[in-house]
């Protein structure tokens, strides 16, 4: 079964300050995730599953879907916060979604087979889904994963702190991954915090994960199980803004020996959009690869519809 990509874009967007998954970046009004899902299609890729909120997706639909439903198979999946196991319910005041370990979990019942997951609005490059999409048409083992993983000094923003996971790899495989949430740069260093007082220095050089994981199937189990343990546990301690992310359930499973993680490294720059200072940064980068002829100012016309194409 080949490969689906999931694209996860039913992000907020607070500290960007609007809908970034769908606001025009590039010099000819390109949107991040239309680059990222012409290089899964150029790839090899031809399902593509958005999850979305419900409150956007008639307008992700009109300015983006049915562009691309000429060229993939596109399915929508809708994250809501109550979309809970039973037994559960959305504690009083919370308005926060549940994090992306949450969002993988809404596509279970779309999703049949091998897939990679992605954030709506990272800029991943070329060749990181050529090389994952690769990994994962090779892969047999059930239970071995991948990961492309991309240097910590090249994910920072200029103009505030940002999420990453922070990886430790031996031998090419992933040893552990640790998600925080609050990075800053400081010259030609990084500093994260966990409570707003202590900034602990970080390697500036450490491989970090961007959210473009390779799972198979059997992922759903465990995510489904871990989202019980999250809930039972850390939305007891906080019920307003506990999250549960796809780090914390990998090194989960790693840590308990029932996977492996394939670290995949870009060569790739790695572009976002965290707040609107990061634009002009995004936009300048897609001017220079369409200038080095890496895109074209309508990357559309390059790939046949998919009614022509052999799937």
């Amino acid at each position: 079964m080949k490969p689906v990509l999931v694209i996860m874009a039913a992000g907020l967007g607070s500290r960007y300050g609007g809908l970034k998954q769908m606001d025009k970046i590039g010099p000819n009004g390109e949107r991040i995730l239309e680059l990222s899902t012409y290089d899964a299609i150029k790839a090899g890729f031809e399902k593509i599953v958005f999850i979305l909120r419900e409150e956007i997706k008639t307008e992700f639909k009109e300015l983006i879907g049915n562009k691309l439903e000429k060229y993939a198979d596109i399915q929508y999946v809708i994250q809501d916060k109550n979309i809970l196991p039973e037994g559960y319910s959305v504690p009083v005041g919370r308005n926060k979604p549940w994090g992306t370990g949450h969002a993988v979990l809404c596509a279970k019942n779309v999703v049949k087979g091998p897939f990679v997951v992605i954030n709506a609005d990272d800029f991943y490059g070329r060749e990181a889904f050529k090389n994952i999409y690769n990994f994962l048409i090779k892969n047999n083992d059930e239970n071995q994963y991948g990961m492309i993983g991309y240097t910590l000094a090249n994910t920072l923003s200029e103009y505030g702190h940002v999420a990453r996971g922070i990886c430790e790899v031996e031998n090419e495989y992933l040893k552990e991954v640790v998600e925080r949430t609050k990075i800053i740069k400081k010259g030609e260093a990084a500093f994260y915090t966990e409570d707003e007082v202590n900034w602990i220095e970080l390697n500036y050089n450490s491989t970090v994960s961007m959210n473009m994981w390779a799972f198979n199937k059997n992922v759903f189990e465990e995510i489904e199980s871990g989202f019980r343990r999250f809930l039972d546990t850390e939305v007891k301690i906080d019920p307003l803004k506990s999250e549960y992310y796809i780090p914390s359930i990998v090194n989960s499973l790693l840590k308990n020996n029932r996977i492996t993680v394939k670290v995949i490294p870009s060569q790739d720059k790695w572009y976002g959009v965290t707040y609107q200072e990061d634009k002009h940064i995004v936009r300048s980068a897609i001017e220079k690869l369409i200038k080095d002829g890496i895109y074209t100012t309508n990357i559309w016309k390059e790939i046949k519809p998919k009614c022509t194409m052999n799937i």
